[in-house]
């Protein structure tokens, strides 16, 4: 389904947040994961199985090397001897440089702006530099944990990835939905998509394919995810959101209403892989969902290790 820009401004209206928790608010929808919601999440927790969600960082990763690299791990420090220390002790440290956003990460709500504005009606004017003055990625710190669910868009359609392009729509979320036996989404959840891409990238190291067309969700999913009042998205490719966009020569539409309108942190580059596996062989597909990101102040992403618990 193509849309226009003018059916953008009227999806970007209807769902806009702004002010739905104060004038001030720098949140958005993690809002919605309320104390009693984390505790009711607690009880998910049943076998004590742990996934790691998080890709490596290291060299191998998916950056193309345009705008965001690959993490550069150097060691400071490699256990010499060190004339400032006496007897046996020695030691080693790390370095590590790379964007906040190369691997496994949030975006913040001062990530993307349209019309000069940011989430909450902030100015743009308030990332500079030095980063931002404005819905940091800090406000975050202790607010990405609860119950999650994983919808597995790629199983659904029987493919062990979705190829590029492929636009998830509002039906192949209720169809997965059904399919995994009606579990609930619903307001406060960390949703879990997964296409797939991920598992291409890992079995093939196509670079340019993983960060060419890719399947993700359509303009349609932005009222469903309204609708249900979920808090957070992430997914296993690099925008969540399908690429090319819906909207001829209009960048990431899905990005700029989740995030600048609805207030939403996303979550790129997640592994679901392991997760998915176990979600199908037991037939629970939610769990307990941890993923603080960095407390890197005035940053517009972050760096996550995100954890799903059974």
């Amino acid at each position: 389904m193509e849309f226009t820009e003018a059916d953008f401004h009227d999806l970007a209206n209807r769902l806009r947040n702004w002010g739905r928790w104060g004038d001030d608010d720098e949140r958005g929808t993690t809002n919605l994961i309320t104390p009693d919601r984390i505790a009711a999440a607690g009880a998910l927790i049943r076998r004590g199985a742990v996934f790691n969600l998080g890709i490596p960082f290291d060299e191998n990763g998916p950056q193309l090397g345009r705008g965001r690299s690959n993490p550069l791990h150097l060691m400071s420090e490699t256990g010499d001897p060190d004339p400032r220390f006496g007897g046996p002790f020695r030691f080693s440290d790390d370095v590590i440089v790379m964007p906040l956003q190369c691997a496994t990460q949030w975006d913040s709500l001062a990530h993307v702006m349209y019309d000069d504005l940011l989430y909450n009606g902030f100015p743009a004017s308030a990332v500079t530099a030095r980063g931002t003055a404005r819905g940091s990625i800090t406000h975050q710190a202790k607010g990405i944990a609860g119950r999650g669910v994983l919808l597995d868009i790629a199983a659904l359609e029987g493919v062990d990835w979705l190829p590029g392009g492929f636009v998830i729509e509002p039906e192949h979320l209720d169809a997965a939905v059904a399919r995994q036996g009606s579990v609930a989404v619903g307001a406060g959840d960390i949703l879990l998509v997964r296409t797939g891409f991920w598992r291409m990238f890992r079995e093939t190291g196509d670079r340019p394919a993983f960060n060419g067309p890719e399947p993700g969700l359509g303009l349609r999913c932005c009222q469903w995810l309204h609708d249900r009042n979920v808090a957070v998205v992430a997914s296993d490719n690099r925008a969540v959101e399908v690429v090319p966009s819906e909207i001829p020569d209009f960048s990431l539409p899905v990005h700029l209403i989740l995030i600048r309108d609805m207030g939403m942190t996303l979550g790129e580059i997640f592994d679901l892989e392991e997760l998915a596996a176990d979600c199908q062989a037991d037939g629970v597909w939610e769990f307990f969902f941890a993923g603080p990101p960095l407390e890197v102040t005035r940053a517009v992403g972050s760096p996550v290790n995100p954890l799903a618990i059974k």
